[in-house]
């Protein structure tokens, strides 16, 4: 057996670059082992047998190896059972993919995070709500990397009550709104919001417009003063279509 081999583990591409003449670098999202960097040797020679697998969001069964921070893609098999995305759901998929490049470390297992990828993925390609999906994303990568907004009771240790307003921050629970101005990093939301959020309940539209407010709060306190390219396209088309629910 080949040094550091790894068979038959579930996978998804997240990014994919020409490297030297017929190879391509991946980084790959994968149930046991976190993203892992490969190159896959010649995938981008005509007949290439792996040529037409290695797509984006397409569930995968992997076999690698090697023991450098860079694997050698052995085999891939595509596990079907997802439509390919197309239009504002591709455009999603790859925010999904940017925010897992940016906030996750490599070779760091978290299942919950694939998990919650897989599914964010499945549900967009059968059509689902986006902002839906989009917004138990990102309380799921969130959570897993243990920054899940403080939900459910105020700063004295109240339960929230649905007809307040709270003042939210991260890393704070929220606090009751006594009026004034909301600072940098700070939001003024609906108690009825954050108790949705908190149960995962986006039923109501303007619920879930307001609790992509406070998600993309979390979201900005890890990820700093640097913008996401695939946020700058979600908002224009979500504008386009107005009838669409938001994302």
């Amino acid at each position: 057996m080949q040094p550091g081999k790894i068979d038959r583990q579930s996978g998804f591409i997240l990014h994919a670059q020409a490297y030297r003449e017929t190879s391509l670098l991946l980084d790959v999202l994968t149930r046991d082992y976190g993203r892992v960097a490969m190159v896959a040797r010649g995938a981008r020679r005509p007949r290439a047998e792996l040529r037409g697998l290695l797509l984006p969001f397409q569930p995968l069964s992997l076999a690698w190896f090697g023991k450098t921070e860079l694997r050698t893609l052995h085999r891939a098999e595509w596990q079907g059972g997802v439509r390919l995305l197309a239009g504002q759901a591709l455009v999603c998929g790859f925010y999904l993919n940017e925010l897992l490049v940016r906030l996750t470390v490599r070779e760091d297992p978290t299942p919950a995070v694939f998990t919650a990828y897989d599914a964010a993925v499945r549900a967009l390609a059968q059509g689902e709500a986006q902002g839906v999906v989009l917004r138990r994303f990102e309380l799921a990568l969130l959570g897993a990397l243990g920054y899940a907004p403080l939900l459910g009771h105020d700063g004295a240790g109240a339960p929230l009550d649905a007809g307040s307003l709270y003042r939210v921050q991260a890393g704070s629970p929220p606090e009751l709104w006594q009026g004034g101005v909301a600072h940098d990093g700070q939001a003024v939301v609906r108690g009825a919001v954050l108790l949705a959020l908190a149960a995962g309940d986006f039923d109501d539209a303007h619920a879930l417009r307001e609790a992509r407010g406070v998600t993309r709060l979390m979201l900005a306190n890890l990820l700093g003063d640097d913008k996401l390219a695939t946020r700058e396209l979600l908002l224009p088309l979500a504008q386009a279509t107005e009838a669409a629910k938001p994302v």
